[in-house]
């Protein structure tokens, strides 16, 4: 059940803490591995947020990068959604050194002053879905990209449009990981991280599970085009499904920080969170790319240059199309314990 805004709120319920915590999972994450947990601890009205050692993933994010963004993106989505409800809050990054996995606490300073601009994101957290389809040829307007730059600033982060010598220099990093997947028979190190991709993607007839990327959001086989879209299906057979031809010339944009610490990549998946639903209110579709960027080499390579972005924490596409199929999320039981 989506969270409901409440007249005068004075204590959050039960039922609006649960609410605001199933939106909060709608975020992504590595291969849809939900690397989060909540914990609302009610005399403090804080919620603790918290990476999930049990969805690390070692090899192919062995310094907890993506856990981080994907934690970051969550929290972002948890602040909408009280801020929907009616609710200020503050976050305090790494609260705790000596807990690295008590990643965040947003605390609820208030029934009112809630942020109009965060809540005015809400009615797109349940529209938001990875989109693996051909986008059309239409060109996102400038004002729309201002827009997203602008949300991105707001968490601290920076959004940038990569010109078209940049763009094919992304694209070209896109198949050197592709290249080193195809061939992880021959590394070590790349077959553990394929092991790891395969253990959350699935194909037709395997048993269906609450987290992980399913085929029924791979979309179709990429037989023409250039849009950096990941085959999840990789060899594997999936019944039905067909190909297509994608964008010529995709819509890229970088998602960075000047750092590259725990807290930068929070600040980055909490700008990621926000712009993604930034983007989905402007009636974009959009995909993620992260495979270069899960290569330490590669991730280097793909920051521009002659811009002062820092790192690259992500790689968006957008552009107009359809808006992508949901993805399935574990029950609030499983992530949120409610506490004194």
């Amino acid at each position: 059940m989506a969270a409901q805004p409440q007249e005068q709120p004075q204590e959050l319920s039960a039922q609006l803490v649960a609410d605001v915590v199933a939106d909060a999972t709608t975020a992504p994450s590595l291969h849809n591995a939900q690397p989060w947990r909540f914990a609302y601890r009610t005399a403090e009205r804080t919620f603790r947020v918290s990476r999930d050692p049990e969805r690390a993933m070692p090899h192919l994010d062995p310094d907890g990068r993506a856990q981080h963004l994907g934690c970051g993106a969550a929290l972002c989505v948890l602040r909408v959604a009280l801020a929907h409800a009616g609710w200020a809050t503050a976050t305090t990054l790494l609260p705790d050194p000596a807990q690295p996995l008590h990643v965040a606490d947003l605390r609820v300073t208030g029934a009112g002053g809630a942020d109009g601009a965060l809540a005015a994101l809400y009615p797109a957290i349940r529209r938001r879905h990875t989109s693996r389809d051909p986008f059309t040829a239409d060109v996102v307007p400038p004002e729309v990209r201002s827009g997203l730059v602008e949300a991105a600033a707001a968490e601290g982060a920076r959004l940038t449009f990569p010109d078209a010598w940049h763009v094919d220099a992304l694209l070209e990093l896109v198949h050197d990981a592709e290249d080193r997947t195809a061939g992880y028979a021959a590394d070590p190190q790349a077959q553990q991280a394929e092991q790891e991709t395969a253990r959350w993607t699935r194909v037709a007839g395997e048993r269906a599970a609450a987290e992980g990327v399913p085929p029924s959001a791979y979309g179709p086989r990429k037989h023409d085009g250039r849009a950096p879209v990941r085959d999840f299906a990789a060899h594997r057979e999936v019944p039905g499904r067909g190909s297509a031809t994608f964008e010529a010339a995709p819509q890229l944009a970088l998602l960075g920080t000047a750092g590259d610490t725990p807290a930068d990549w929070l600040r980055a998946g909490q700008a990621l969170g926000r712009v993604l639903r930034r983007a989905t209110a402007d009636g974009l579709a959009t995909s993620l790319t992260s495979h270069p960027l899960e290569w330490p080499d590669l991730r280097w390579a793909a920051r521009d240059p002659l811009s002062d972005l820092g790192t690259v924490h992500m790689v968006l596409r957008l552009g107009y199309g359809p808006p992508g199929r949901a993805t399935p999320r574990r029950p609030v039981a499983e992530v949120l314990t409610v506490e004194p």
